[in-house]
């Protein structure tokens, strides 16, 4: 029932945001004493039309970089479409050949498009790859289920894809399925096992400073999660009957966190395009244009990442298998580990993605690294100003000493 009525209320509020898209197109005067009047009118018919979720990625928006000192066109590549992901290249037009990089984005109820900025930065010095997720709701009941061991499948598959030499950087959840699939191609002595990992504010030990989030998937039982956010797919669409995490029940949680904020820069739009400052409108209008792109997990993946990465902290105990046999990350000798966490992160405490070092056992110490950024919450760790400036060239630079 709880999808179908959040369908049901969508479907109510539809004649709303379309009659406002409608006003929007209404001549308005462009000066004069009802200017003003008008252009308070086109933000609250605005703000009505936006009035809505999304369920289906973004464009990541790249077209072009800045590769040395000249700007080169950059275009989509599906390198490998598996039902619940693609391997998806970012080319660039160059000859020049650059260290290979797949960038694990998390499974967590957005897009892989939100870490575009991550991507973009990447470009500068990079052939880069991501994990590009499918909308859980968009695939056919009929390809089975897709868990949290199914993830670490698909990274090693697209590693084994890119081929030897390549790099891996994880961003935030991922961390603890690429950090296992590195030590399952390790143990296998795979070829294709990277030269370095980059894991980024992930939950490798959430024992370690534990935040809101932590607390909130300890302090129910998992058949909680089980009976109370676990969903069906309405019959409208290509994965009807699959029981998923619903993406806007995510989004929920997530905004609940910071309501004021949200609130605040809501309010900020409005006001900003009642002035008709529109350029700096622009810039909130793509941050939720994003934010409000939700993408629905399987409710396999969900309920496994609440059981065994948040309450029973498996990976960090030595307890996490995969397909029926024991992970250990003291078979990682070769790959290089640098550990990177934001000094006011609320979503991922100080400690926890540094724990990978000490799980890390057989890597050498010149082949270790870990970079706490002061002053950044969790975004700032992949993306804006101090990712760009401060903590990318820290990436990048492990990333070329182990070429």
């Amino acid at each position: 029932m709880l999808y179908a009525g959040y369908q049901a209320l969508d479907d109510i509020l539809t004649p709303m945001r379309t009659a406002a898209t409608l006003g929007l197109t209404m001549p308005r005067f462009a000066g004069g004493p009802f200017a003003t009047f008008a252009r308070r009118q086109a933000a609250f018919f605005e703000m009505l039309s936006r009035f809505r979720l999304t369920h289906s990625r973004p464009d990541y928006g790249i077209e072009r970089v800045t590769v040395g000192n000249r700007e080169v066109a950059v275009t989509e590549e599906v390198v490998t479409d598996l039902p619940f992901g693609s391997l998806l290249r970012f080319r660039r037009d160059i000859d020049t050949e650059q260290p290979k990089v797949l960038v694990t984005a998390p499974l967590s109820g957005h897009f892989s498009t939100l870490l575009a900025g991550t991507v973009r930065t990447l470009l500068r010095d990079h052939d880069v790859y991501i994990t590009d997720w499918k909308n859980a709701r968009d695939v056919p009941k009929s390809e089975g289920p897709f868990g949290v061991e199914d993830y670490v499948s698909y990274v090693i598959r697209f590693l084994q894809d890119l081929g030897p030499g390549a790099h891996v950087v994880a961003v935030c959840q991922p961390c603890v399925q690429t950090l296992a699939a590195v030590a399952v191609m390790s143990e296998a002595k795979d070829p294709a096992t990277p030269r370095s990992m980059t894991l980024m504010a992930g939950p490798v030990d959430v024992r370690e400073s534990p935040t809101m989030v932590n607390e909130l998937a300890l302090e129910k039982p998992l058949d909680w999660f089980k009976t109370r956010v676990i969903a069906r797919v309405p019959g409208r669409y290509a994965g009807a009957g699959r029981k998923v995490y619903p993406g806007f029940v995510q989004l929920t949680a997530f905004m609940q966190m910071n309501m004021d904020r949200h609130r605040a820069q809501h309010q900020r739009m409005y006001d900003l395009l009642a002035e008709g400052e529109v350029e700096e409108a622009r810039k909130i209008k793509e941050f939720y244009d994003e934010y409000f792109a939700v993408l629905d997990l399987t409710a396999e993946f969900y309920v496994e990442t609440i059981d065994r990465i948040f309450q029973q902290a498996e990976l960090a105990k030595g307890t996490f298998t995969y397909r029926g046999k024991p992970v250990d990350p003291g078979a990682i000798r070769r790959t290089a580990l640098l550990t990177v966490e934001g000094g006011r992160d609320d979503i991922c405490g100080l400690g926890q993605t540094s724990a990978a070092h000490e799980l890390c056992s057989s890597l050498r110490p010149h082949l270790k690294r870990h970079h706490l950024q002061a002053n950044v919450g969790h975004y700032g760790v992949f993306n804006g100003r101090r990712w760009e400036n401060e903590i990318y060239p820290v990436v990048r630079n492990m990333i070329q000493a182990m070429e």
